[in-house]
C-alpha cells in the first residue's frame, strides 16, 4: 500500500486547523498543523510535507511571508487560505511562491479537489525544458512549434504559443497576472494588463470548443489558470 501523502496545515485559527485535519485524515491523508508561520516554517524543515496549505492572515510570520521562505528552500505545492475580497493579497501570495489559494470560509470539496490537483501535479511534472508536453487533451511540440488538442492542429502565433507552453509547464496553478507579463513580455509590460487579455481571448478562439472557457480558466483579479484536460469553469 502507498505511503500516505504528507499535508501541513499552518493557520492561527484553532478552529480552522480541526476542521482540516478531520476532513484531509478522512481523505487518507497524514496530517499535522502548526499555529504560526515560525512553527509552520520549522515542522516543514523537520517533517518534509507533500503539501502545505497556509493561512495568509497571521501574527509573527505571515502566510506571505512563509510562502516566500518555503518557495527559496523546496517546490513543494503551497496552497493558501485568504478571506474573500483580499484580492491583492492573493496576489503577493502567489508572486510570493503560492501555487494556488482557497477562500475562507472553505469548502472542503473545492479543497480536496485542489489538492488533489496540486499533488497530482507534481508526480506529473519533469524536466521543465522538456521538448514535448503532453498533458490532458494537449500535445505541445516545442521543436516542432506545433500544439494539438484532442489530435486537432491548432495554429498559434509565436506568442499565442509561448503563453500556451508556459501556461502548459504551469499546468492546475494560479498563475498570477504580473507573473505573466514578466514571462512573455519582460519587466516593462507589468503596467500593461491588456496585452495579457488579448493574448487569452486569441487562444481561447483557438483551442475552446464552447462558449464557456474550459482550458484557460479566469481566476478573477489574480490570474489564470490552466486546465490541460478541460476540468474547470470560469
Amino acid at each position: 500500500m502507498p505511503d500516505k501523502k504528507r499535508i501541513l496545515v499552518v493557520d492561527d485559527e484553532s478552529q480552522i486547523t480541526r476542521v482540516l485535519r478531520t476532513a484531509l485524515t478522512g481523505s487518507g491523508y497524514e496530517v499535522r498543523t502548526a499555529e504560526d508561520g515560525h512553527a509552520g516554517l520549522r515542522l516543514a524543515r523537520e517533517w518534509q510535507p507533500d503539501l502545505v496549505i497556509t493561512d495568509v492572515s497571521m501574527p509573527n510570520m505571515t502566510g506571505i511571508e512563509l510562502c516566500g521562505q518555503l518557495r527559496s528552500e523546496s517546490q513543494v505545492p503551497i496552497i493558501v487560505l485568504s478571506v474573500k475580497g483580499e484580492e491583492r493579497t492573493k496576489v503577493e501570495a502567489l508572486d510570493a511562491g503560492a501555487d494556488d489559494y482557497v477562500t475562507k470560509p472553505v469548502g472542503m470539496d473545492e479543497l480536496l479537489a485542489r489538492v488533489r490537483r496540486n499533488l497530482a501535479r507534481v508526480r506529473s511534472s519533469g524536466d521543465g525544458s522538456q521538448k514535448k508536453i503532453e498533458i490532458g487533451d494537449f500535445v505541445i511540440d516545442v521543436d516542432a512549434f506545433r500544439v494539438t488538442v484532442k489530435k486537432r492542429e491548432i495554429r498559434l502565433t509565436p506568442k499565442e504559443f509561448e503563453l500556451l507552453q508556459f501556461l502548459a509547464r504551469h499546468a492546475g496553478r494560479v498563475v498570477t497576472h504580473r507573473a505573466l507579463l514578466f514571462a512573455i513580455w519582460g519587466p516593462n509590460s507589468l503596467e500593461q494588463p491588456e496585452h495579457l487579455r488579448v493574448l487569452v481571448g486569441q487562444i481561447r478562439k483557438k483551442i475552446e470548443t464552447e462558449d464557456t472557457p474550459h482550458y484557460i480558466i479566469t481566476e478573477p483579479w489574480v490570474g489564470y489558470r490552466f486546465e490541460p484536460a478541460g476540468e474547470g469553469t470560469e
